[in-house]
């Protein structure tokens, strides 16, 4: 075999094995760099929450970390419960946009999943689901229908307790 032949079969081993194996690698690194983005996008909707948390700590004469309302709130206090609320929605609607999906995978299910429970968790609030829908007007139309059959569950539940 001459020097061109060698070189014409290495090349057509490169192009046989090395451009699948170069594919294969390609698909590999976009899948993980995919997953890194949903991980970063429910790192940063945690920490949000972490922060909306913090203003439910600030504001604890409000009585949001209670699971159901206490007493009678002032007209200061009930707008802000409601600003509170408000705050609230405008973060599940984000969380639903960037995290819901109609075909999740394992991963992203996983990550839904949570927000899932944290709405749930709200929405056994009888007040919080009174306030719910003056804070759905012109929201995103797949949210509201999601928190409102949360909401509805949530309402359904605590009837049969």
């Amino acid at each position: 075999m001459t020097y061109l032949e060698w070189l014409e079969a290495a090349s057509y081993i490169v192009t046989v094995v090395g451009l699948p194996f170069a594919i294969g690698v390609y698909l590999l690194d976009q899948r993980r760099e995919r997953q890194t983005d949903e991980e970063e996008i429910f790192l940063r909707l945690s920490d949000e929450y972490a922060d909306f948390m913090r203003l439910v700590i600030d504001n604890a004469d409000l009585n949001l970390l209670s699971p159901v309302a206490k007493g009678e709130l002032n007209e200061e206090q009930r707008e802000r419960k409601r600003a509170l609320f408000a705050i609230l929605v405008s973060l599940f609607e984000r969380a639903y946009v960037l995290v819901y999906e109609d075909k999740m995978s394992r991963q992203q299910a996983r990550l839904w999943t949570s927000w899932e429970d944290y709405m749930t968790e709200w929405c056994e609030r009888e007040d919080f689901r009174a306030t719910l829908p003056g804070l759905l007007h012109g929201e995103d139309p797949g949210f509201v229908a999601t928190i409102e059959r949360i909401a509805r569950e949530a309402a359904g539940a605590a009837t049969r307790r």
